[in-house]
């Protein structure tokens, strides 16, 4: 039995060691994938913390308004007979926009004439007569009360002559009515009344003009800044931009000419006026545009790129880089974004290295590949291709 025990164990045993010998190199293997090797830096877009002078500036949706609007109406009643304009066209100081029938404005001119030039001849004899029995008084031919008649007579003519005359510059002026001129420079709407019409004195407007350079854009900004406005304007004038919306052309300039001087109490706004030059006739009347108002210069202001802000669970952070090139979330206090630029007023420093771009790979404490010249190639193929730095001027 004892040698029969022995041979089993004997075969059994190669079997045993190659068990043995299998664990331990499967435990060897398990060993070295419990260590993996390190990771390689992350690459990012870095640049430094900046600092410039930037303004301080309000946006505002603003309505633009005609600089002046001017209805034209007859002031003497007649049948329209030619238009020298076409609808929506821009017409000068001075140009003839209408003709109304002068017709009976000539002979009633005419008219006038006429009666001047009879009462002339007719004031000329009475005031001779005049004359000559006044010489008849002095030699006592003629009694006094004949005097006075003549005296009389020549008087009452010579106030007709200032009646014709004054019917003459009423007839004359009438006249000059029946051409209907424009009195600004500005842009025509929509012909109300067409040629063969007939027209009342002060009626319906037959076109409206509204002058468009200048131009005024109405604006409101919050009461809060009330004392800025005050205190700014009556230092100088404020500049303003407008922007038209879907328009890439620049924006428009021009300067705060009004300040009303109450607060609207239902919405607790200002409303402000701005003066726009508006040479390329780019602001129309009744459109609507992005305003920005420039209120102050501030200096000294710490700013970095917009792109390197980072929303987060608790608001906003940027990572910051450390001289081993490792990266660490900073909270950040912002005001305002200023072209592409984010003003920090608190939780960084000028100089500071921050990360602009790829922040998306990134973790507390990981190592980057910074990143800082244009067009520099990103390995992994990420974002990190520009560069974003900003330095102090």
């Amino acid at each position: 039995m004892r040698m029969l025990v022995c041979t089993t164990l004997a075969r059994r045993k190669p079997a045993i060691l190659f068990v043995l010998a299998l664990g331990s190199l499967v435990s060897g293997c398990s060993k070295e994938q419990a260590a993996p090797p390190p990771r390689p830096p992350i690459p990012a877009v870095v640049g430094k913390v900046g600092q410039k002078t930037v303004p301080v500036e309000l946006d505002a949706v603003g309505n633009v308004e005609p600089y002046a609007t001017v209805a034209i109406k007859a002031q003497v009643p007649g049948e329209i007979l030619d238009v020298y304009f076409k609808e929506g066209d821009f017409v000068s100081k001075g140009q003839i926009l209408l003709k109304i029938d002068p017709r009976p404005y000539e002979a009633a001119l005419a008219q006038a004439q006429a009666a001047l030039a009879r009462d002339k001849v007719l004031a000329e004899n009475n005031r001779a007569q005049a004359k000559r029995y006044q010489s008849l008084l002095a030699e006592g031919v003629v009694p006094a009360q004949q005097v006075e008649t003549f005296t009389s007579a020549a008087d009452s003519s010579e106030a007709s002559l200032r009646a014709d005359e004054a019917a003459i510059k009423t007839a004359e002026l009438n006249l000059e009515y029946c051409t209907i001129r424009s009195p600004l420079d500005g842009r025509t709407g929509t012909l109300m009344l067409k040629p063969g019409n007939l027209v009342k004195v002060a009626d319906v407007p037959i076109v409206v003009i509204n002058q468009v350079n200048p131009i005024f854009v109405n604006f409101a900004v919050p009461q809060q800044f009330w004392p800025d406005l005050t205190k700014f304007t009556a230092e100088r004038s404020l500049h303003v931009k407008a922007m038209v919306p879907k328009d890439s052309g620049p924006s428009e300039e021009g300067t705060v000419t009004f300040l009303d001087n109450a607060v609207d109490a239902t919405t607790g706004m200002i409303h402000l006026r701005a003066t726009f030059n508006n040479a390329q006739n780019r602001l129309w009347p009744g459109l609507f545009v992005n305003i920005l108002l420039t209120l102050s210069q501030q200096a000294g202001a710490t700013v970095v790129p917009e792109q390197a802000i980072v929303d987060g669970e608790q608001g906003k952070f940027v990572y910051v880089v450390n001289s081993e090139n490792r990266v660490q979330p900073r909270p950040v206090s912002t005001s305002r974004t200023v072209d592409g630029q984010v003003v920090i007023d608190k939780g960084l420093r000028p100089g500071e290295m921050i990360v602009t771009d790829g922040q998306g790979r990134l973790s507390p404490n990981a190592k980057i590949d910074p990143k800082s010249n244009v067009g520099e190639a990103d390995p992994t193929g990420g974002a990190g291709s520009r560069s974003t730095s900003i330095d102090k001027p």
